[in-house]
């Protein structure tokens, strides 16, 4: 009775296609039992199963996008207290203003992290829902008896020819995805990408676009960013090689050199914010005509050029003060004669 039972549901397990075969022995019964009761229950417990994982998946997701985003706001938190702490009555109006503006751009960038994250979870969720339906879709057509060889071999050569065709763009897709989980740069950072460097407009999932320092704007596919220099993140540091000539006294320069970056330290100007106080590292280079003497500031992030200019111009009133010769190309030419 069980092999016949078996027989006429055809293997599908359908409890109750058996028990009507079994209590009425009338196959046309079972099997109008088996369509009409058990594969609808199947199907509707698949796809019930399929809706409870994605809740779950979307919950795991929306958890890890508020980690992050409260993370953010910790470590903006952290950083408000450690400055406000640090803040002193007697404060000149200048180092206030740039207090003010080290906040602004705290929160700006946790803003672009926060949006950053609310961009990854939407795509994690897009991507963790298509992926559960589409299984729980092709296990109810099982239960309807079609055959998913065709369907998965015809989908498996449409996909092979995608990859060969759409490679690079499948490319881009990744590497733009990890681009933003490891936060490797945000809007308004300056980058350096290899032939395109410049501030960032915007970010997608393909491209970044880049504006340079002449006003061309890059649009550069994230499967071909191989590597990247971020030169707005947490601190920036401006390098500047000082020359001065040879007959200089390079003590009484390196005095005045200091005495300008300290100048400019104290006084904050805006966009050219020193945070820490500048560094003489002494003799760099013996040069043609010139001795190089090495300063250091670190500045806040994107100051380090400005920083550099305002530094430099008035470097120049102060050795004009000093009487400390800035150098040019200089030749020294021996004519020699021989007598007879």
């Amino acid at each position: 009775m069980l092999l016949a039972a078996a027989n006429v549901c055809g293997g599908s397990n359908g409890l109750v296609c058996d028990w009507v075969y079994n209590w009425t022995n009338n196959e046309t019964l079972a099997k109008a039992a088996d369509w009409v009761v058990d594969r609808p229950l199947r199907i509707a417990l698949i796809l019930v199963l399929a809706w409870v994982i994605v809740r779950v998946l979307v919950r795991a997701v929306n958890r890890a996008v508020n980690n992050m985003i409260e993370d953010r706001q910790r470590r903006l938190s952290e950083w408000q207290e450690a400055h406000q702490a640090e803040a002193g009555i007697g404060d000149d109006e200048a180092e206030v203003m740039a207090r003010r503006r080290r906040a602004l751009a705290m929160a700006q960038s946790t803003v672009q992290s926060k949006q950053r994250a609310q961009t990854l979870g939407s795509i994690m969720r897009s991507t963790a829902v298509a992926v559960v339906y589409t299984i729980a879709f092709l296990m109810a057509l099982a239960q309807l008896n079609i055959n998913l060889g065709p369907l998965i071999a015809g989908a498996g050569i449409a996909g092979i020819a995608l990859g060969f065709g759409a490679q690079s763009i499948v490319k881009d897709f990744l590497s733009g995805f990890f681009i933003l989980v490891e936060d490797q740069y945000s809007v308004g950072d300056i980058i350096d990408v290899g032939e395109a460097a410049g501030v960032v407009e915007a970010i997608s999932l393909r491209t970044t676009r880049i504006r340079d320092v002449n006003g061309t704007l890059w649009f550069v596919p994230h499967g071909e960013v191989s590597r990247v220099a971020n030169k707005s993140q947490q601190w920036a540091r401006s390098v500047l090689d000082i020359e001065v000539a040879y007959s200089t006294d390079i003590d009484h320069a390196k005095k005045v050199i200091k005495r300008v970056a300290d100048g400019v330290w104290r006084d904050h100007p805006e966009n050219a914010t020193i945070i820490e106080e500048p560094e003489i590292w002494g003799v760099e280079m013996f040069g043609e005509s010139s001795i190089s003497i090495r300063l250091v500031v670190k500045t806040e992030p994107g100051e380090q050029w400005a920083t550099g200019r305002e530094i430099r111009g008035r470097m120049v009133k102060a050795f004009a003060e000093e009487g400390i010769e800035i150098p040019f190309p200089q030749r020294v030419i021996w004519n020699k004669s021989e007598t007879t």
